[in-house]
C-alpha cells in the first residue's frame, strides 16, 4: 500500500531519522537539542545491549524507536535502515520535511528557525543530487559504484570485475546520505523499495548505496515525477573536512567553533547551515556547549520518560 504524501496545512514541521550506533550520550544530548520535533531512532543491531539500553532508557515520548537492523559501512542495510524511518516518519507523524541524521550530528538551529525555513520551502527537499558521473568523485565519477557488484568487508571494498546490466529506467545521481527530504519525496522512496523489488535487488551490490540509492529514485521522473523543479541543491549540513584523505569527517573540537560559527552566519550563504556533524561526547563537549548557548538549544529539558517502538 502506498504511504500518502499528504501533510495538514499547518506551519510546516520535521520529523528528524537518527541512525546511531554508539556514544550514547550524544545521542540523548542531540534528542534533546531537536526538542520539540520527533525523532525516529535506528541502534545498529550489533551495537552491545549495554549501549542500546544505555542511548534509549527513558528517553521522551516523542522519540520512536525503529526496527534494529544491522548496518555497517558501505553496505545496503543502511539504506534499509534509512527507508523505515521513512516509513515510520510517514506513519507516525504530520511533519512535512523529514530529516535524515547520524548519532554524531547535531542542529546549528533552534525549532524556530528550522521551522520557518521548512515553512518557506514546504514542497521542496534540501538535497544536492548529482547525476553520475559526478566529477568530485574521482575517477569515472562513480559510475563504478554502479557498474559492478561490491561487497563491504572490514572497512575494504571488495568488487566483482565484471560489468553487470544496469536498470535502463532509472537515471542515476549520488550525493550525501545527510538530507531533508518533502513528504511527498520521502513518500516516493518508500513506494519505490515496496514496489521495485530489481531494483533493491541491484543495489545490495551497489557501492555505497547510501549515496546513491536515494538520490537515483528521487532524480527518476517515473519514480519521483516534478523532483527536478521541487528541490533546493543545498545541503543543509556543515562538516569539518580539513582537506585531507580520509573516509569520514574528522570529529569537531573547540578549535572548530571559529569556523562552524563564522560559516554558520557567513552573508553570502542562500540557506543556513542547520546541522553539522561530527560530534563525539569525549571530544566535542565544550565545543557543544557553545553551540547550544549560541543557538539556544537545550532549554525545556528531557522530556516525558517513556519511549515508543514503532512498528
Amino acid at each position: 500500500m502506498a504511504i500518502s504524501p499528504a501533510a495538514p496545512a499547518s506551519p510546516a514541521a520535521l520529523a528528524c531519522i537518527v541512525l546511531a550506533h554508539e556514544d550514547p550520550e550524544h545521542v540523548r544530548r542531540l534528542v534533546e537539542a531537536l526538542d520539540p520535533f520527533p525523532v525516529f531512532l535506528h541502534c545498529d543491531a550489533s551495537t552491545p545491549e549495554s549501549v542500546f539500553r544505555a542511548m534509549t532508557d527513558g528517553l521522551p515520548d516523542r522519540v520512536r524507536l525503529l526496527p534494529r537492523i544491522r548496518t555497517g559501512w558501505a553496505k545496503w542495510e543502511n539504506v534499509e535502515a534509512e527507508v523505515e524511518g521513512y516509513r515510520a516518519a510517514l506513519a507516525g507523524s504530520d511533519a512535512s520535511h523529514v530529516a535524515v541524521l547520524t548519532g554524531s550530528d547535531y542542529p546549528l538551529a533552534d525549532p524556530a528557525e528550522i521551522t520557518a525555513l521548512l515553512d518557506a520551502h514546504r514542497e521542496e527537499s534540501f538535497i544536492a543530487a548529482h547525476p553520475l558521473p559526478f566529477p568530485e568523485w574521482g575517477r569515472g565519477g562513480g559510475v563504478a559504484r554502479i557498474r559492478y557488484r561490491h561487497w563491504a568487508w572490514r572497512k575494504r571494498m571488495i568488487r566483482l570485475p565484471v560489468p553487470r546490466r544496469v536498470p535502463k529506467d532509472v537515471v542515476f545521481a549520488g550525493g550525501s546520505q545527510l538530507k531533508v527530504l518533502a513528504r511527498r519525496h520521502a513518500a516516493a522512496v518508500v513506494d519505490t523499495v515496496d514496489n521495485r523489488p530489481d531494483l533493491v535487488r541491484f543495489w545490495r551490490r551497489t557501492w555505497v548505496a547510501d549515496e546513491t540509492f536515494v538520490p537515483s529514485v528521487l532524480s527518476t521522473p517515473t519514480l519521483t515525477p516534478g523532483f527536478a523543479d521541487e528541490h533546493v541543491p543545498s545541503p543543509l549540513w556543515w562538516i569539518g573536512w580539513d582537506g585531507t584523505a580520509r573516509k569520514s569527517p574528522p570529529w569537531l573540537t573547540t578549535a572548530d567553533a571559529g569556523a562552524l560559527l563564522e560559516r554558520r552566519t557567513m552573508p553570502d550563504l542562500e540557506h543556513p547551515h542547520v546541522f553539522a556533524r561530527k560530534f563525539s561526547t569525549a571530544l566535542s563537549s565544550d565545543l557543544l556547549d557553545i553551540v547550544d548557548g549560541a543557538f539556544g538549544l537545550r532549554q525545556h529539558g528531557a522530556g516525558s520518560p517513556s519511549v515508543v517502538v514503532a512498528p
